[in-house]
Protein backbone atom coordinates (compact mmCIF):
# COMPACT_ATOMS: atom_id res chain seq x y z
CA UNK A 1 0.00 0.00 0.00
CA UNK A 2 2.66 2.32 0.38
CA UNK A 3 4.51 1.45 -2.95
CA UNK A 4 0.92 2.73 -3.88
CA UNK A 5 0.89 5.66 -2.09
CA UNK A 6 4.56 6.74 -3.72
CA UNK A 7 3.38 6.28 -7.06
CA UNK A 8 0.75 8.86 -6.15
CA UNK A 9 3.26 11.09 -4.51
CA UNK A 10 5.21 10.66 -8.13
CA UNK A 11 2.14 11.75 -9.82
CA UNK A 12 1.56 14.84 -7.82
CA UNK A 13 5.41 16.02 -7.78
CA UNK A 14 4.57 15.88 -11.35
CA UNK A 15 2.51 18.53 -11.25
CA UNK A 16 5.06 20.73 -10.01
CA UNK A 17 7.77 19.78 -12.46
CA UNK A 18 9.63 17.56 -10.58
CA UNK A 19 10.59 13.88 -12.16
CA UNK A 20 11.69 10.51 -10.59
CA UNK A 21 15.64 10.45 -10.13
CA UNK A 22 17.57 7.20 -9.68
CA UNK A 23 20.60 8.96 -7.82
CA UNK A 24 19.67 10.70 -4.23
CA UNK A 25 22.79 12.57 -4.45
CA UNK A 26 21.54 14.81 -7.26
CA UNK A 27 18.11 14.62 -6.29
CA UNK A 28 16.53 17.59 -5.11
CA UNK A 29 13.74 16.81 -3.21
CA UNK A 30 13.79 13.53 -1.07
CA UNK A 31 10.55 12.00 0.43
CA UNK A 32 10.64 8.90 2.74
CA UNK A 33 7.15 6.81 2.64
CA UNK A 34 7.12 5.61 5.87
CA UNK A 35 5.29 2.33 7.88
CA UNK A 36 4.52 2.43 11.46
CA UNK A 37 3.32 -1.32 11.67
CA UNK A 38 6.05 -2.70 13.26
CA UNK A 39 9.31 -1.22 15.52
CA UNK A 40 12.10 -2.15 13.51
CA UNK A 41 10.17 -0.39 10.66
CA UNK A 42 9.82 2.92 12.76
CA UNK A 43 13.57 2.45 13.62
CA UNK A 44 14.72 2.32 10.00
CA UNK A 45 12.77 5.92 8.95
CA UNK A 46 16.22 7.33 11.02
CA UNK A 47 18.53 5.43 9.68
CA UNK A 48 17.71 6.07 6.58
CA UNK A 49 17.15 10.19 7.59
CA UNK A 50 20.46 10.23 8.71
CA UNK A 51 21.69 8.47 5.53
CA UNK A 52 19.94 11.32 3.39
CA UNK A 53 21.82 14.44 5.33
CA UNK A 54 25.19 12.90 4.70
CA UNK A 55 24.43 13.68 1.02
CA UNK A 56 21.85 16.70 1.24
CA UNK A 57 23.16 19.84 -0.33
CA UNK A 58 22.35 23.45 -0.21
CA UNK A 59 18.65 23.57 -1.47
CA UNK A 60 17.80 20.31 -1.48
CA UNK A 61 14.34 19.26 0.42
CA UNK A 62 14.00 15.94 2.90
CA UNK A 63 10.33 15.28 3.45
CA UNK A 64 8.33 12.54 5.40
CA UNK A 65 5.51 11.11 4.85
CA UNK A 66 3.30 8.35 5.74
CA UNK A 67 2.55 6.33 9.19
CA UNK A 68 5.35 7.62 11.28
CA UNK A 69 4.77 11.44 9.76
CA UNK A 70 1.37 11.11 11.21
CA UNK A 71 2.27 9.74 14.24
CA UNK A 72 4.98 11.65 14.92
CA UNK A 73 4.46 14.94 13.25
CA UNK A 74 6.04 17.98 14.97
CA UNK A 75 8.19 15.87 16.85
CA UNK A 76 9.96 14.67 13.48
CA UNK A 77 11.21 18.18 12.50
CA UNK A 78 12.49 18.70 16.71
CA UNK A 79 14.13 15.36 16.44
CA UNK A 80 15.59 16.13 12.67
CA UNK A 81 16.68 19.54 12.41
CA UNK A 82 17.83 19.11 8.44
CA UNK A 83 13.71 18.12 7.59
CA UNK A 84 11.81 20.40 6.14
CA UNK A 85 8.61 18.93 5.63
CA UNK A 86 6.20 16.24 7.45
CA UNK A 87 2.99 15.11 6.01
CA UNK A 88 0.35 12.77 7.07
CA UNK A 89 -1.77 10.04 5.49
CA UNK A 90 -4.40 12.04 4.95
CA UNK A 91 -3.22 15.04 3.26
CA UNK A 92 -1.00 13.47 0.72
CA UNK A 93 -3.35 15.13 -1.91
CA UNK A 94 -1.71 18.46 -0.67
CA UNK A 95 2.06 17.80 -1.41
CA UNK A 96 2.70 20.02 -4.20
CA UNK A 97 1.50 23.29 -2.61
CA UNK A 98 3.29 21.61 0.54
CA UNK A 99 6.27 21.67 -1.36
CA UNK A 100 5.81 24.89 -2.69
CA UNK A 101 5.74 26.30 0.70
CA UNK A 102 9.07 24.23 1.72
CA UNK A 103 10.79 25.15 -1.29
CA UNK A 104 10.51 29.20 0.10
CA UNK A 105 12.38 28.08 3.49
CA UNK A 106 9.38 27.15 5.54
CA UNK A 107 9.96 23.92 7.74
CA UNK A 108 6.11 22.19 7.64
CA UNK A 109 4.03 19.75 9.86
CA UNK A 110 0.95 19.34 8.53
CA UNK A 111 -1.26 16.66 9.62
CA UNK A 112 -5.07 15.75 9.04
CA UNK A 113 -7.14 13.81 11.75
CA UNK A 114 -9.53 12.09 8.66
CA UNK A 115 -9.70 11.84 5.25
CA UNK A 116 -11.49 14.67 3.33
CA UNK A 117 -15.15 13.61 3.24
CA UNK A 118 -14.58 13.88 -0.14
CA UNK A 119 -11.98 11.56 -1.28
CA UNK A 120 -9.85 13.84 -3.27
CA UNK A 121 -8.66 11.95 -6.76
CA UNK A 122 -5.04 11.77 -7.09
CA UNK A 123 -2.55 11.65 -10.28
CA UNK A 124 -0.14 8.87 -10.43
CA UNK A 125 3.33 7.66 -12.19
CA UNK A 126 2.88 3.84 -11.87
CA UNK A 127 6.32 2.16 -12.06
CA UNK A 128 5.56 -0.85 -14.15
CA UNK A 129 3.28 -0.88 -17.60
CA UNK A 130 1.14 -4.31 -16.80
CA UNK A 131 0.25 -4.89 -13.06
CA UNK A 132 -1.68 -2.01 -10.93
CA UNK A 133 -2.30 -1.41 -7.51
CA UNK A 134 -6.21 0.12 -7.22
CA UNK A 135 -7.17 1.85 -3.72
CA UNK A 136 -10.83 1.11 -2.89
CA UNK A 137 -11.05 1.66 0.65
CA UNK A 138 -8.91 3.60 3.65
CA UNK A 139 -9.08 3.24 7.18
CA UNK A 140 -9.88 0.30 9.18
CA UNK A 141 -12.81 0.28 11.80
CA UNK A 142 -11.21 -2.45 14.16
CA UNK A 143 -9.40 -1.55 17.09
CA UNK A 144 -7.43 -4.67 17.89
CA UNK A 145 -5.11 -3.90 20.81
CA UNK A 146 -1.39 -4.22 18.87
CA UNK A 147 -2.11 -2.18 15.61
CA UNK A 148 -2.03 1.35 15.45
CA UNK A 149 -3.31 1.27 11.83
CA UNK A 150 -6.55 2.77 13.20
CA UNK A 151 -4.91 5.50 14.53
CA UNK A 152 -2.75 6.66 12.24
CA UNK A 153 -5.11 5.78 8.83
CA UNK A 154 -8.36 6.91 10.84
CA UNK A 155 -11.84 5.15 10.09
CA UNK A 156 -12.80 3.17 6.73
CA UNK A 157 -14.02 5.23 3.79
CA UNK A 158 -14.01 3.50 0.43
CA UNK A 159 -14.44 4.93 -2.86
CA UNK A 160 -17.48 4.85 -5.17
CA UNK A 161 -17.48 2.10 -7.53
CA UNK A 162 -18.28 4.24 -10.65
CA UNK A 163 -14.82 6.46 -9.83
CA UNK A 164 -13.14 2.74 -9.37
CA UNK A 165 -14.22 1.36 -12.84
CA UNK A 166 -13.25 4.81 -14.56
CA UNK A 167 -9.74 3.85 -12.66
CA UNK A 168 -9.79 0.45 -14.11
CA UNK A 169 -11.48 1.07 -17.67
CA UNK A 170 -7.83 4.09 -17.96
CA UNK A 171 -5.62 0.92 -17.14
CA UNK A 172 -7.48 -1.88 -19.51
CA UNK A 173 -6.86 0.80 -22.60
CA UNK A 174 -3.37 1.67 -21.49
CA UNK A 175 -2.42 -2.22 -21.44
CA UNK A 176 -2.63 -3.45 -18.30
CA UNK A 177 -3.42 -6.85 -17.17
CA UNK A 178 -3.65 -7.24 -13.93
CA UNK A 179 -4.81 -5.33 -10.42
CA UNK A 180 -4.82 -5.40 -7.09
CA UNK A 181 -7.57 -3.73 -5.08
CA UNK A 182 -6.06 -2.32 -2.08
CA UNK A 183 -7.61 -1.53 1.66
CA UNK A 184 -6.07 -1.34 4.92
CA UNK A 185 -9.64 -3.66 5.28
CA UNK A 186 -10.18 -4.24 1.70
CA UNK A 187 -12.75 -6.95 2.53
CA UNK A 188 -15.49 -4.51 4.06
CA UNK A 189 -15.41 -1.89 1.16
CA UNK A 190 -18.76 -0.84 0.07
CA UNK A 191 -20.38 -0.52 3.53
CA UNK A 192 -20.35 2.96 3.94
CA UNK A 193 -21.87 3.83 0.47
CA UNK A 194 -25.35 4.02 -0.15
CA UNK A 195 -26.52 2.22 -1.18
CA UNK A 196 -24.61 -0.47 0.18
CA UNK A 197 -21.98 -2.49 -1.97
CA UNK A 198 -19.53 -5.10 -1.12
CA UNK A 199 -16.03 -6.53 -2.19
CA UNK A 200 -17.96 -9.27 -4.79
CA UNK A 201 -20.00 -6.42 -6.46
CA UNK A 202 -16.90 -4.74 -7.60
CA UNK A 203 -14.71 -7.92 -8.39
CA UNK A 204 -17.79 -9.08 -10.76
CA UNK A 205 -18.26 -4.85 -12.24
CA UNK A 206 -14.31 -5.04 -12.82
CA UNK A 207 -14.64 -8.76 -14.45
CA UNK A 208 -16.58 -7.15 -16.80
CA UNK A 209 -13.34 -5.52 -18.37
CA UNK A 210 -12.07 -8.42 -20.78
CA UNK A 211 -8.56 -6.65 -21.23
CA UNK A 212 -7.95 -7.11 -17.42
CA UNK A 213 -6.77 -10.54 -16.81
CA UNK A 214 -6.03 -10.90 -13.05
CA UNK A 215 -7.73 -9.40 -10.05
CA UNK A 216 -6.57 -9.64 -6.75
CA UNK A 217 -7.38 -7.93 -3.23
CA UNK A 218 -5.35 -7.25 -0.07
CA UNK A 219 -5.63 -7.08 2.83
CA UNK A 220 -8.90 -8.03 4.73
CA UNK A 221 -9.93 -9.40 7.81
CA UNK A 222 -11.65 -12.77 8.17
CA UNK A 223 -15.28 -11.23 10.08
CA UNK A 224 -15.82 -9.48 6.14
CA UNK A 225 -14.97 -12.02 3.79
CA UNK A 226 -18.72 -13.15 3.58
CA UNK A 227 -19.91 -16.08 1.16
CA UNK A 228 -20.87 -13.13 -1.63
CA UNK A 229 -17.15 -12.36 -1.87
CA UNK A 230 -15.78 -15.85 -2.35
CA UNK A 231 -18.46 -16.71 -4.65
CA UNK A 232 -17.72 -13.44 -7.14
CA UNK A 233 -13.80 -14.99 -6.85
CA UNK A 234 -15.00 -18.49 -8.12
CA UNK A 235 -17.30 -17.19 -10.71
CA UNK A 236 -15.44 -14.37 -12.43
CA UNK A 237 -12.89 -15.97 -14.51
CA UNK A 238 -10.18 -13.20 -13.90
CA UNK A 239 -10.43 -12.85 -10.39
CA UNK A 240 -7.53 -14.69 -9.05
CA UNK A 241 -7.84 -17.72 -6.53
CA UNK A 242 -5.82 -16.08 -3.84
CA UNK A 243 -6.85 -15.03 -0.21
CA UNK A 244 -4.83 -13.56 2.16
CA UNK A 245 -7.01 -14.34 5.39
CA UNK A 246 -5.05 -12.41 8.19
CA UNK A 247 -6.16 -14.65 11.59
CA UNK A 248 -2.97 -13.27 13.66
CA UNK A 249 -2.86 -16.12 16.26
CA UNK A 250 -4.14 -19.85 16.63
CA UNK A 251 -5.33 -19.65 20.17
CA UNK A 252 -8.85 -18.22 21.44
CA UNK A 253 -7.35 -16.85 24.36
CA UNK A 254 -4.73 -14.55 22.73
CA UNK A 255 -7.61 -13.76 19.71
CA UNK A 256 -10.11 -12.50 22.79
CA UNK A 257 -7.41 -10.57 24.05
CA UNK A 258 -5.94 -9.20 20.40
CA UNK A 259 -9.78 -7.66 20.07
CA UNK A 260 -9.69 -9.66 16.99
CA UNK A 261 -13.67 -10.44 16.74
CA UNK A 262 -13.80 -14.09 16.04
CA UNK A 263 -12.13 -17.41 17.09
CA UNK A 264 -10.48 -20.16 15.68
CA UNK A 265 -13.72 -22.57 15.08
CA UNK A 266 -14.77 -19.13 12.92
CA UNK A 267 -11.68 -18.57 11.04
CA UNK A 268 -11.73 -22.20 10.16
CA UNK A 269 -15.19 -21.93 9.04
CA UNK A 270 -14.34 -19.19 6.82
CA UNK A 271 -11.44 -20.92 5.59
CA UNK A 272 -13.14 -23.85 4.91
CA UNK A 273 -16.24 -21.70 2.72
CA UNK A 274 -13.14 -20.66 0.40
CA UNK A 275 -11.97 -24.29 0.05
CA UNK A 276 -15.06 -25.70 -0.32
CA UNK A 277 -15.92 -23.36 -3.14
CA UNK A 278 -12.73 -22.87 -4.98
CA UNK A 279 -10.69 -26.27 -4.11
CA UNK A 280 -7.21 -24.97 -5.98
CA UNK A 281 -7.33 -21.85 -3.70
CA UNK A 282 -3.87 -20.50 -2.11
CA UNK A 283 -5.03 -19.24 1.78
CA UNK A 284 -2.17 -17.34 3.33
CA UNK A 285 -2.20 -15.75 6.81
CA UNK A 286 -0.36 -13.43 9.05
CA UNK A 287 0.70 -14.58 12.83
CA UNK A 288 2.18 -12.70 15.58
CA UNK A 289 3.80 -14.65 18.54
CA UNK A 290 4.88 -13.49 21.61
CA UNK A 291 1.97 -11.50 22.15
CA UNK A 292 2.06 -9.76 25.98
CA UNK A 293 0.74 -12.92 27.86
CA UNK A 294 1.19 -14.96 24.91
CA UNK A 295 2.10 -18.83 27.01
CA UNK A 296 4.00 -21.78 25.78
CA UNK A 297 0.60 -24.45 25.17
CA UNK A 298 -1.19 -20.79 23.36
CA UNK A 299 2.12 -20.23 20.89
CA UNK A 300 1.29 -24.09 20.23
CA UNK A 301 -1.67 -23.65 19.48
CA UNK A 302 -0.70 -21.52 16.82
CA UNK A 303 2.09 -24.07 15.51
CA UNK A 304 -0.55 -26.31 15.48
CA UNK A 305 -3.13 -24.41 13.79
CA UNK A 306 -0.41 -23.87 10.86
CA UNK A 307 -0.09 -27.78 10.01
CA UNK A 308 -4.05 -28.11 10.36
CA UNK A 309 -4.88 -25.39 7.95
CA UNK A 310 -1.69 -26.03 5.57
CA UNK A 311 -0.93 -22.58 4.60
CA UNK A 312 0.39 -21.81 1.45
CA UNK A 313 2.20 -18.92 2.52
CA UNK A 314 2.78 -17.20 6.03
CA UNK A 315 3.73 -13.98 6.99
CA UNK A 316 5.41 -13.98 11.03
CA UNK A 317 5.96 -11.12 13.23
CA UNK A 318 7.34 -11.11 16.84
CA UNK A 319 5.02 -8.71 18.92
CA UNK A 320 6.26 -5.04 18.32
CA UNK A 321 4.53 -2.83 20.90
CA UNK A 322 3.50 0.16 19.30
CA UNK A 323 2.24 3.97 20.57
CA UNK A 324 -1.28 4.25 21.31
CA UNK A 325 -2.32 0.63 21.80
CA UNK A 326 -3.58 -1.09 24.97
CA UNK A 327 -1.43 -3.90 24.19
CA UNK A 328 2.16 -2.01 24.58
CA UNK A 329 0.96 -0.98 28.15
CA UNK A 330 0.05 -4.60 29.71
CA UNK A 331 2.52 -5.76 32.39
CA UNK A 332 2.75 -9.30 31.21
CA UNK A 333 5.10 -8.50 28.16
CA UNK A 334 6.96 -11.49 26.39
CA UNK A 335 10.80 -11.37 26.62
CA UNK A 336 12.59 -10.46 23.37
CA UNK A 337 14.30 -14.12 23.54
CA UNK A 338 11.00 -15.37 23.84
CA UNK A 339 9.45 -14.14 21.22
CA UNK A 340 12.59 -14.28 18.61
CA UNK A 341 13.06 -18.31 19.95
CA UNK A 342 9.17 -18.70 18.89
CA UNK A 343 9.57 -16.77 15.73
CA UNK A 344 12.70 -19.37 14.64
CA UNK A 345 10.25 -22.25 15.91
CA UNK A 346 7.05 -20.96 14.12
CA UNK A 347 9.15 -19.94 10.62
CA UNK A 348 10.41 -23.42 10.53
CA UNK A 349 6.96 -24.89 10.42
CA UNK A 350 5.30 -22.97 7.45
CA UNK A 351 8.27 -23.26 5.81
CA UNK A 352 7.58 -26.86 6.02
CA UNK A 353 4.30 -26.53 5.67
CA UNK A 354 4.54 -24.21 2.40
CA UNK A 355 6.98 -26.51 0.99
CA UNK A 356 4.65 -29.15 1.16
CA UNK A 357 1.75 -27.18 -0.62
CA UNK A 358 4.42 -25.91 -3.27
CA UNK A 359 5.57 -29.28 -4.04
CA UNK A 360 1.89 -29.93 -5.07
CA UNK A 361 2.31 -27.50 -8.18
CA UNK A 362 5.46 -29.92 -9.22
CA UNK A 363 4.28 -31.31 -13.01
CA UNK A 364 1.62 -28.49 -13.76
CA UNK A 365 1.81 -26.16 -15.85
CA UNK A 366 0.66 -22.75 -14.72
CA UNK A 367 -0.27 -19.29 -16.14
CA UNK A 368 2.51 -16.89 -15.15
CA UNK A 369 3.13 -13.21 -15.55
CA UNK A 370 6.12 -12.19 -15.70
CA UNK A 371 7.44 -9.51 -13.21
CA UNK A 372 10.95 -9.34 -14.41
CA UNK A 373 14.51 -10.47 -13.76
CA UNK A 374 14.85 -12.97 -11.00
CA UNK A 375 17.16 -11.62 -8.03
CA UNK A 376 19.27 -14.55 -7.48
CA UNK A 377 20.20 -15.65 -10.99
CA UNK A 378 19.61 -13.45 -13.79
CA UNK A 379 19.38 -16.04 -16.80
CA UNK A 380 16.00 -16.74 -15.06
CA UNK A 381 13.21 -14.13 -15.33
CA UNK A 382 10.26 -13.76 -12.72
CA UNK A 383 6.95 -13.79 -12.01
CA UNK A 384 3.58 -15.29 -10.26
CA UNK A 385 1.15 -18.09 -10.59
CA UNK A 386 -2.73 -16.69 -10.48
CA UNK A 387 -2.55 -18.36 -6.79
CA UNK A 388 0.49 -15.72 -5.47
CA UNK A 389 3.38 -18.05 -5.72
CA UNK A 390 6.49 -16.60 -7.33
CA UNK A 391 7.77 -18.66 -10.19
CA UNK A 392 11.25 -18.55 -11.77
CA UNK A 393 12.49 -19.84 -15.39
CA UNK A 394 14.89 -19.00 -17.96
CA UNK A 395 13.88 -16.00 -20.83
CA UNK A 396 14.43 -12.79 -21.78
CA UNK A 397 13.32 -9.03 -21.07
CA UNK A 398 11.15 -9.54 -24.25
CA UNK A 399 8.62 -11.39 -21.94
CA UNK A 400 8.36 -9.12 -18.91
CA UNK A 401 4.51 -8.45 -19.18
CA UNK A 402 3.72 -11.40 -20.50
CA UNK A 403 0.86 -14.44 -19.54
CA UNK A 404 2.73 -17.26 -20.30
CA UNK A 405 2.57 -20.74 -19.78
CA UNK A 406 5.21 -22.05 -17.33
CA UNK A 407 5.70 -26.06 -16.60
CA UNK A 408 7.11 -26.45 -12.92
CA UNK A 409 10.03 -28.71 -12.39
CA UNK A 410 11.36 -27.61 -8.91
CA UNK A 411 9.82 -26.31 -5.67
CA UNK A 412 11.28 -24.79 -2.52
CA UNK A 413 9.04 -23.32 0.41
CA UNK A 414 9.34 -19.69 -1.24
CA UNK A 415 8.96 -20.48 -4.83
CA UNK A 416 8.43 -22.33 -7.86
CA UNK A 417 11.43 -23.16 -10.64
CA UNK A 418 9.80 -24.62 -14.39
CA UNK A 419 10.69 -24.25 -18.02
CA UNK A 420 8.66 -22.15 -20.46
CA UNK A 421 6.27 -23.87 -22.52
CA UNK A 422 6.32 -22.91 -25.91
Amino acid sequence: MNKSDSEHMLGLLDEIGYAQTDNEKNADLMILNTCAIREGAEDKVFSYLGHWNKHKRDGTLIAVGGCVAQDMGEDLLKRCSYVNLVFGTHNLHRLPDLVLQAEKGERIAELFTELPDDLPETPVIRQNDFSAWVSVIYGCDYNCTYCIVPYVRGREKSRTPDVILQEINELANAGYKEVTLLGQNVTAYGHDLDPVRHLGHLIEMIGEQDAIRRIRFLTGHPRDLNPEIIDAVAKVPSACEYFHLPIQAGDDRTLRRMARGYNVDFYRKVASQVRDRIPDAALTSDLIVGFPGETDQEFMNTVNLVEEMCFDAVNTAAYSPRPHTPAANWPDQVPEEVKNERLRFLNTVVSEVSHRRNKRCLDTVCEVLVEGRSQRNPERVSGRTRTNKIVNFVGDDSLIGKLVNVRIEAANPWALRGSLVS
